[in-house]
């Protein structure tokens, strides 16, 4: 499976993890899988506005570094899904390391996921991967059924700043949030522009694509990755999107 594959590289890399964590201002000890720096961790805390107890769903987990430090900020409860048992695994491990296994759990499955029942959670958090469900808005319906009434959600993603823009991947030329929370029923709708990401990850980017990758399989995979995201970077702009589920 392609995203087992990616998680094992990245995972098993000392030196990716410790350049990725470096450039984001992240803490070593943070599994980081996605491109939010620090600063937009406590962004997206202070988004979700949970309490303690309150239960948070984080769809695309990947190996749950984010969403355990949210859930560490704010005491809440934790379910977090990936299409990757490799990511599953590590975010169960990385879990009981914090002392957070009582809080939190992670499963195989997408946003369809049965584990996920109708008004269940108190927010969603959709980390750098919304662009990687077919098609996006019926992720966000999805979203909008399993939150409880004015739940909170908080996506991160890349918008294209020409739409339909053709050096862009197809998942991400047609992203418009504004437009796909308003159809999938949310409220209280923000997108706003986070400059201040878009150049840690620019930085990112260019460090790794001119990093020694030589027997770093970790590496290598980044490199390419950066190659190819470098080739149409100045396409897009980086976005958190919030807001709330009215029933």
């Amino acid at each position: 499976m392609q995203w087992d594959a990616w998680h094992s590289a990245i995972a098993g890399s000392h030196a990716a993890r410790q350049m990725v964590t470096s450039l984001l201002a992240l803490p070593l000890e943070l599994d980081c899988n996605s491109l939010l720096p620090w600063d937009g961790i406590a962004e997206v805390t202070d988004a979700l506005r949970l309490a303690p107890g309150q239960v948070l769903a984080d769809l695309g987990c990947g190996r749950g570094g984010y969403s355990l430090e949210i859930t560490r900020r704010t005491r809440a409860r934790l379910v977090g899904l990936d299409l990757s048992p490799v990511a599953v695994t590590a975010a169960h491990e990385r879990a009981g390391f914090l002392g957070l296994d009582g809080q939190a759990r992670f499963c195989v499955g997408d946003y369809t996921s049965p584990a996920l029942r109708s008004q269940s959670v108190n927010a969603v958090a959709c980390i750098d991967a919304i662009q990687f469900a077919d098609p996006p808005l019926a992720a966000l319906h999805q979203c909008r059924r399993i939150l409880a009434a004015e739940g909170r959600l908080a996506v991160t993603a890349w918008e294209p700043v020409q739409p339909g823009d053709p050096r862009l991947p197809s998942r991400v030329r047609d992203m418009n949030l504004a437009r796909d929370l308003a159809q999938a029923g949310f409220g209280q709708i923000e997108v706003a522009e986070r400059p201040s990401w878009y150049q840690a990850e620019r930085a990112l980017w260019e460090a790794i694509a001119d990093a020694d990758d030589r027997h770093d399989r970790g590496l290598a995979t980044l490199r390419k990755e950066a190659t190819a995201t470098l080739a149409f970077f100045d396409a897009r702009r980086r976005v958190l999107a919030t807001a709330a589920a009215h029933h």
